[in-house]
């Protein structure tokens, strides 16, 4: 019996990016005082005791965990954000835990019905994922800086991130607002991921949320965000996420999500929910990237390396105006490897993203290796 053949399973989807740095990483590992891999937002640092605790007590419970998650949860998700991104308008109704936010990302598009014909703006400088979710669904991808390859029509769906991937760019409340005009008057769906939010280094411009009421007036229509313990709480190997906006769109992902078995294990939600009601921890890990933040900055100035944007975030973006490949090997032959900023798109092809996810220990060593170099 024959049948049409078959186009395989990612045939369509770039390299992943961190394939195309093998060389480097070989480069860096070679170096005689060890590598320091600052090419990756892994967090390093323990999870919170009081976190493991929540796990451990919950490791009994037997049955499937529901989709939309318990109400505990839900609550637990809603005070946060209430309380900590003034985010008014959210309600229980409108929460959706999630196995992590890159599968989250990776497939809004499909999940929510986006594909051939429609369009997905992404931004300039773009997390990799926005455009896989594009080219997964079918869709049309076009960044934010090519918005005049619109012509009349109107995109589907806008991806915005703030505080930004890899930039560590924050986008003020006039620059939402204006965002959420956008997709009003077109009748676009905003996912802002916002999964950074709780890493901000510039008490003058300190990130804001979509769905803060300054942003929105608390009108939550055809806006998402999109929200992660990964960073904030060291939560990376949980997956421990959420959506929460338009009540209507979070039914559609809920209906969808139900009949494909995505559900955020029990374990995880009992996680969530003591790194939610416990703030400490989340303000013990954010003064531990503060210091090491602090000493790359330095070694960096230091070494006539220009640092851009990074007012929040996990990452420096850094330049000294050369292509990102010749940086990475410099980088590389101190042992140290970092990320290309072509992996996000044409506009970073001169800059790198360097992480604060390495030790104490490491940050330190790896700001001395870069001055000694300088």
């Amino acid at each position: 019996m024959s049948h049409p053949p078959r186009t395989p399973a990612g045939a369509n989807l770039p390299d992943f990016p961190w394939d195309t740095i093998a060389e480097a990483k070989k480069t860096a590992a070679a170096h005689p005082d060890g590598l320091i891999n600052l090419s990756v937002g892994t967090p390093v640092d323990e999870v919170s005791p009081i976190i493991q605790l929540a796990v451990a007590e919950a490791a009994g419970f037997p049955g499937y965990p529901t989709t939309h998650g318990t109400d505990a949860l839900r609550d637990a998700i809603v005070n946060h954000c209430r309380s900590r991104y003034n985010m008014v308008g959210c309600t229980t109704d409108a929460v959706l835990p999630v196995i992590g936010t890159k599968e989250l990302i990776a497939g809004l598009p499909s999940l929510l019905g986006i594909g051939a014909g429609h369009t997905v703006v992404i931004p300039e400088i773009a997390y990799p994922t926005y455009e896989v979710s594009a080219i997964m669904s079918g869709a049309r991808c076009v960044r934010a800086d090519s918005l005049t390859q619109l012509g009349p029509s109107s995109p589907t769906l806008m991806f915005i991130n703030s505080p930004g991937n890899p930039t560590g760019k924050v986008l003020g409340v006039n620059h939402l607002k204006k965002v959420v005009d956008f997709a009003r008057e077109r009748d676009c769906i905003v996912a802002a991921d916002e999964c950074y939010i709780g890493l901000g280094w510039n008490k003058d411009n300190p990130p804001v949320s979509i769905l803060d009421e300054e942003v929105c007036g608390g009108d939550t229509r055809n806006l998402l965000a999109i929200h992660s313990l990964s960073k904030s709480s060291n939560l990376a190997s949980y997956r421990a996420g959420w959506l929460m906006g338009d009540g209507s769109l979070i039914g559609e992902l809920l209906a969808v999500r139900k009949h494909t078995g995505f559900m955020v294990p029990w374990l995880v939600q009992q996680a969530m929910i003591a790194a939610l009601n416990n703030p400490d921890q989340e303000k013990l890990q954010y003064l531990r990237y503060a210091a090491r933040r602090e000493m790359l900055v330095a070694a960096l100035t230091e070494a006539g390396f220009r640092i851009d944007n990074s007012e929040a975030g996990l990452y420096l973006w850094a330049t000294r105006g050369e292509d990102c490949r010749k940086t990475l090997d410099w980088f590389a032959s101190l042992g140290i490897l970092v990320a290309p900023g072509d992996f996000y798109g044409p506009r970073g092809t001169n800059h790198v993203r360097i992480a604060l996810t390495g030790t104490d220990q490491q940050c330190e060593q790896a700001g001395w290796r870069i001055v000694r170099a300088a």
